[in-house]
């Protein structure tokens, strides 16, 4: 029997639902949801083995037009993910204005074969939903139009028949038990930083970064020690809060979550660190993973 692989790239403008959608067809929650935009800032791969295919999908950053060093990294990571595509999945919202010109210029010549995921639909009406398939079948002749809502995992039967058929012949390209190509340490950080941006808000989820500093597996507890790297003093003091109170909250409902994860007792400690202007800087961004 012929074996099945390929790279499947989710694309589309920052909170349409790219990581809800790549959560619900992998079966795993792999990428942190939040109702912030820009919440994914790395290409995370989610790998779906059966016995005949291995399906990589590629969750990507939102496509924004980027307005610093960080920001300039997470397009690099969304370029790469189109250049080893097999298939474009193009996530869309419904109640989007027609306003993805960031994201069409990317996409609207490219010769991968695309599938449109009209996304949210749970709010809209028929009406809504048949102007829509309209006006992207026109615009980008796509192979397919899906109307769905991945929060509610509705009308999303179907869709991976549909991405095999359009997936070369070829062997495994990740070991048939792998789930995704980043470490125990990437998600927990990611699960802080989830944290971070449901708990506070304007500037500061977007100011932060998460970093590991040790991980130790004990046999019955693992100890984990986390910076959150933040640009201003001002910024460190909303971040602790009074008395500590904020990071203390934070680290609470980040330790219940790494628990679940790693299904065993957790120790969580974190500190506050200030690197002034950290999004703009090289060498910041090369050391938290941002640039090759």
């Amino acid at each position: 029997m012929s074996h099945k692989a390929g790279f499947v790239s989710i694309i589309g403008k920052p909170n349409v639902g790219k990581s809800t959608l790549m959560n619900a067809l992998v079966g795993e929650k792999l990428s942190i949801i939040t109702p912030k935009a820009q919440t994914t800032r790395h290409r995370i791969l989610g790998i779906v083995n059966e016995e005949n295919s291995q399906i990589v999908f590629s969750d990507t950053p939102g496509i924004i037009k980027p307005r610093y060093g960080l920001q300039d990294s997470m397009m690099n990571f969304v370029k790469g993910a189109l250049s080893d595509a097999d298939l474009i999945l193009f996530v869309t919202d419904i109640n989007e204005q027609h306003d993805e010109n960031d994201v069409l210029e990317k996409i609207i010549n490219t010769t991968i074969p695309m599938i449109v995921l009209i996304n949210k639909i749970d709010g809209a009406t028929q009406e809504q939903v048949e102007e829509k398939q309209a006006y992207w079948q026109e615009l980008l002749k796509p192979k397919h139009i899906y109307a769905i809502s991945a929060l509610h995992k509705y009308n999303l039967d179907g869709i991976m028949e549909r991405v095999l058929e359009y997936l070369p012949e070829h062997p495994p390209y990740y070991d048939k038990e792998d789930l995704t190509d980043k470490t125990q340490r990437f998600f927990v950080s990611e699960i802080i930083r989830e944290k971070i941006f449901n708990n506070y808000q304007k500037e500061i989820p977007y100011s932060t970064e998460v970093v590991i500093t040790s991980f130790k597996e004990e046999e019955k507890i693992t100890r984990i020690s986390a910076e959150i790297i933040v640009e201003r003093d001002s910024q460190k003091n909303i971040l602790i809060g009074k008395g500590g109170s904020m990071l203390k909250r934070v680290g609470t409902e980040a330790r219940k979550d790494i628990e679940k994860f790693l299904d065993q007792k957790v120790f969580l400690e974190t500190f506050v660190k200030v690197l002034p202007d950290w999004r703009s800087k090289k060498n910041y961004l090369k050391s938290f993973g941002y640039e090759n």
